[in-house]
């Protein structure tokens, strides 16, 4: 089973002092790398440190936008700005310029605009994305976020998830119908999320706006966890899915160039 990962920060090293500062980061982490939300009895058992400790530093983190409560109060999650560290990380120095030409090469080979994805929480964050030169064209911006159940690479994402969270994460989701392809039924996009996870791509039908098309392969790291997607999309008028589908080798290989970069 794949499970779906995303960027988490270092370890703290064994042997850095214990300050508060340590403690913050390595409860980040600890958060971070669980992929689900932690209470604050975890999270002490996880750190070994006292409860009031970590109900101190919980709340710290929780004031400056790292740590989020979840829809269960009692637990934590990432907060809005821990994703944003990661998102600023994730694009940071010479790597991002290497992704971006990959991404630009694979434009001119599919002739149609590229995306670079990850999941942030329940939703897909665009990290980079080179547009093909038509007039017609979708234009979304680096930091967008675009819906799990309605997207190509969302579905991706839900689809290589271990069972119980892809389960759990669609029972929250709200299946809100943005086309009349939108997949609104939670029984249906879970087998569609089969279906994915057998043939190794993801399908848009026009699910998140009407007349775009799109495919979505996954970037795995060296771990063969996935940790991004790379999508085509065009609209109809220029594209059928067919046709959309036919590019596959060039977006599995554009993924495997990626792979090295993330």
């Amino acid at each position: 089973m794949i499970t779906l990962s995303k960027p988490v920060p270092a370890p703290i090293p064994s042997s850095a002092p214990d300050s508060s500062a340590a403690r913050s980061l390595r409860l980040l982490a600890t958060v971070a790398k669980a992929g689900h939300a932690l209470t604050l009895a975890e999270l002490a058992e996880r750190l070994e440190l006292p409860k009031p400790t970590v109900h101190r530093l919980c709340g710290q983190l929780q004031d400056s936008g790292f740590l989020a409560r979840d829809v269960d109060e009692r637990s934590f999650v990432v907060g809005p700005a821990l994703g944003q560290l990661a998102f600023d990380t994730l694009n940071h120095g010479a790597a991002r310029g290497l992704r971006h030409e990959v991404l630009a090469r694979l434009v001119e080979e599919v002739g149609e605009t590229c995306n670079f994805t990850t999941l942030d929480g329940v939703r897909v964050l665009y990290l980079d994305r080179v547009e093909a030169h038509w007039p017609l064209r979708l234009t979304l911006e680096v930091g967008s976020h675009v819906p799990l159940h309605a997207t190509a690479s969302g579905k991706l994402f839900l689809a290589l998830m271990p069972a119980a969270e892809r389960d759990a994460l669609i029972g929250q989701l709200v299946l809100e119908r943005l086309t009349p392809e939108t997949l609104t039924d939670a029984q249906a996009l879970r087998a569609e999320c089969a279906q994915i996870a057998a043939q190794g791509h993801a399908d848009d039908r026009g699910e998140f706006i009407a007349g775009l098309i799109a495919v979505a392969v996954p970037v795995l790291d060296g771990q063969g966890r996935p940790r991004a997607a790379i999508a085509v999309h065009a609209p109809t008028a220029r594209m059928s899915l067919a046709q959309a589908r036919e590019k596959l080798p060039f977006l599995h290989a554009a993924a495997a160039r990626m792979r090295s970069l993330l």
